[in-house]
């Protein structure tokens, strides 16, 4: 095939893609007409042309949204089909029309696009030749061919060597990109899968399971709009630094209806950025841990009066502190702790009225005892300080104190195990709201237990003295939360609303949730359907059969819909080898899938003296050597020196390295999960190795994160 040829092939694709361009202009025209129509709308002067209005504007404003999300390589690929009369199909992010309402673009989640996925040479399914054009912005810049019916495409232009491999040798940035154009058949089969019950995702490193899944979430939100939109999306992954690899994948696929949170952000409010030590880490994730939020959410709380005494006409009314401990457990009784603020008042009131005597007391009646109460202050400022409503933040506070962390553990957790916790939040000092990934967990826990304060009394956060708002008449009905409806523990009704949870939960890298944060994620999703992704042999979990409980939990008997992912589209097929063979070494029960792809280049291990000349002279060789990013990969202990190193390099302006050269980055092996790299310097591997109980399965992670070269640099 000549150049000449392929130049011309992308000069006739470059005119339909213009035509597709000044359509797409034209739409959005058309958006912002509707946007002016809506403003309109408002000033006619009654309610309905404001509810037109709003109508209108939202309508507008969405779908231009979507047009500019879609910019960027709108059109990708092409099918000639056995029917010449049909002309070509384009394919594209997002579907099309021109002014005659005839179909130019097709949406690659439509019906009609599945088989630029499916069609394969051994079952073309009426497709001659599939195209993919590759496109900078709205230029063709290339395009590569498959033909599929070579009987019926004799007279068809076949250009390119595959659009696959083409695709898997560029360099990687800082963040994933849409598969959307190379999807293969065994891909397309999960993302096409039923949207009830729960899909799950498996397969070995580099097999495109989170791309996969980020695309089901995208053909989900198309084909059942209405119910994923109004519900919500929410996808949950492993770390920040995942989070933010990804985020680009869905809006560039048209869609921005998601929560994308990192387990440390899934609860309101709250952020967990850092990890605990590896011990500690295993505690706080413990399944036992719910046991111990139970405990502490139902104690005392800790500097509130521990008695009161008041003169009330002829008698002394006293509550001791077992009277106050009988009245706290009737009270927790009846429901979660702060649900039954409005029924405290009364309580203590009837505790109280039990022990007036006196005759002058008695006749006077109980109506008249309560007016007194509520009218003495030292009643009412007791009352809350003795119940005052309380936020997880506040009770997991508590457990500072190593006293009742050992009144609380006893029995569920062991001496070894309050010792570490007690370090834990014990030395927090200053960090006291500075939580860690695992602690946010906890919270959510604590958050169930105690239940959301009535909405009714929401100002006794603020300690307003409105006491006669916790007398609640017997027979009222007792107002509800969204939270207390997100944790309800009881039946479902049938009809979903919105504040069951989200409609769709996607939590990629599920191998590594402890059975904690699968009670927190689980919460949010009742209703939903599922995506997980995962691969066991991947887990940082100790406790896989204790996880497997609590995810079984979480998501109840919900239909299972179980894909594998069998090709590594990810590494070199010398990398993959490499860390096959440590896995085999190690006695991890790995899925090893079928690297596609070889650059025969192996990889190195190094071992030197200086550990930091030894590491420069690796990142210096493969910034060289690759287009793309460089992740220097090390045991979390050594997080901190290897980047003074990198930052030290950059300020002596040597090797373009540091902030001079953006493509490098410093992580740890559990930063590292769901990333992949053109090439990847491995900083003492055995120290990565023995940093914690599933070192060996966190080793073999990094030893899958490049896609071209690796170099591992230990010292000695």
């Amino acid at each position: 095939m000549s150049a000449e040829i392929a130049e011309q092939e992308i000069a006739h694709e470059q005119e339909f893609v213009d035509r597709v361009y000044r359509q797409l202009e034209q739409s959005a025209r058309n958006a912002e007409a509707l946007a002016k129509e809506g403003h309109g709308r408002g000033r006619l002067g009654h309610e309905g042309g404001l509810v037109e209005r709003d109508a209108m504007v939202f309508q507008a404003a969405k779908r231009l949204a979507t047009l500019n999300a879609a910019h960027e390589g709108l059109v990708f690929g092409r099918l000639d089909l056995g029917d010449a009369a049909d002309g070509p199909r384009y394919i594209g992010r997002i579907g099309l029309r021109d002014d005659n309402r005839d179909s130019m673009l097709v949406d690659w989640r439509a019906p009609a696009a599945a088989v630029f996925y499916q069609a394969t040479a051994a079952d073309p399914q009426g497709v001659v030749r599939r195209r993919v054009l590759r496109c900078a912005a709205d230029k063709v810049v290339a395009v590569e061919d498959d033909l599929l019916d070579a009987e019926r495409g004799e007279d068809l232009v076949v250009v390119g060597e595959g659009a696959l491999m083409a695709q898997l040798s560029r360099a990687r940035d800082r963040s994933m990109h849409s598969i959307v154009a190379t999807i293969q058949a065994e891909q397309d089969k999960a993302i096409r899968a039923p949207g009830r019950g729960v899909v799950s995702i498996s397969g070995g490193p580099g097999t495109g399971k989170t791309v996969v899944a980020l695309h089901r979430a995208a053909y989900l939100l198309y084909s059942n709009r209405r119910r994923y939109e109004s519900g919500g999306v929410l996808i949950v992954g492993p770390s920040g630094v995942f989070m933010r690899y990804i985020e680009r994948v869905l809006p560039s696929l048209g869609e921005t209806a998601v929560a994308l949170r990192s387990l440390g952000e899934v609860v309101d409010g709250v952020k967990g950025t850092r990890h605990d030590d590896p011990a500690v880490a295993d505690v706080k994730g413990a399944a036992r841990m719910a046991e111990l939020m139970r405990r502490t959410a139902r104690q005392a709380v800790p500097g509130a009066p521990r008695d009161f005494r008041v003169f009330y006409r002829d008698d002394t009314i006293v509550l001791t502190g077992r009277d106050l401990s009988a009245l706290r457990r009737q009270l927790l009784s009846g429901g979660k702790r702060n649900r039954q603020l409005p029924r405290v008042f009364s309580a203590l009131v009837d505790a109280m009225w039990r022990q007036v005597r006196g005759e002058r007391g008695r006749d006077r009646g109980r109506e008249e005892f309560v007016d007194t109460m509520m009218g003495n202050v030292d009643f009412v400022e007791f009352a809350r300080a003795w119940w005052p409503a309380l936020d997880a933040t506040d009770v997991l506070g508590w457990l500072r104190d190593p006293d009742l962390l050992a009144r609380v553990g006893e029995g569920v957790v062991s001496q070894e195990d309050i010792a570490l916790l007690s370090k834990s939040w014990s030395g927090a000092g200053d960090r006291a709201r500075d939580y860690s990934v695992e602690d946010v967990a906890l919270l959510d826990e604590l958050r169930y237990q105690l239940g959301d304060v009535p909405e009714s009394h929401e100002h006794d956060r603020d300690h307003e003295p409105d006491p006669l708002a916790h007398l609640v008449d017997e027979g009222r009905p007792e107002v509800t939360t969204v939270s207390d409806r997100e944790y309800a523990t009881g039946p479902r009704t049938s009809v979903r609303t919105e504040d069951d949870g989200y409609a769709h939960v996607l939590v990629d890298e599920a191998q590594d949730l402890t059975p904690m944060q699968w009670r927190m994620v689980g919460r949010r999703g009742r209703a939903a359907s599922w995506t997980i992704v995962g691969d066991p042999a991947q887990s940082s979990w100790p406790v896989p059969r204790e996880a497997s409980r609590a995810r079984e939990e979480a998501l109840g008997d919900k239909p299972r819909h179980e894909f594998h992912l069998s090709t590594n589209y990810r590494n070199s097929k010398e990398i993959y080898d490499f860390a096959a063979a440590y896995a085999a070494r190690v006695g991890l029960d790995a899925d090893l899938p079928n690297a596609v792809r070889s650059t025969g280049l192996d990889p190195e291990e190094r071992r030197v003296d200086d550990l930091e000349q030894g590491v420069r002279a690796a990142v210096v060789g493969l910034a060289g050597a690759v287009e793309g990013t460089v992740g220097i990969v090390v045991p979390a202990a050594r997080r901190a020196s290897v980047q003074g190193w990198l930052d030290t390099w950059d300020e002596l302006g040597e090797d373009r390295l540091g902030g001079a050269d953006a493509r490098i980055a410093v992580l740890t092996g559990l930063d590292t999960k769901g990333l992949e790299f053109d090439g990847i310097v491995v900083v003492e591997p055995q120290e990565i190795e023995s940093e914690s109980a599933t070192g060996r399965a966190t080793l073999y992670v990094v030893l899958t994160r490049a896609t071209q070269q690796m170099v591992t640099v230990s010292a000695g």
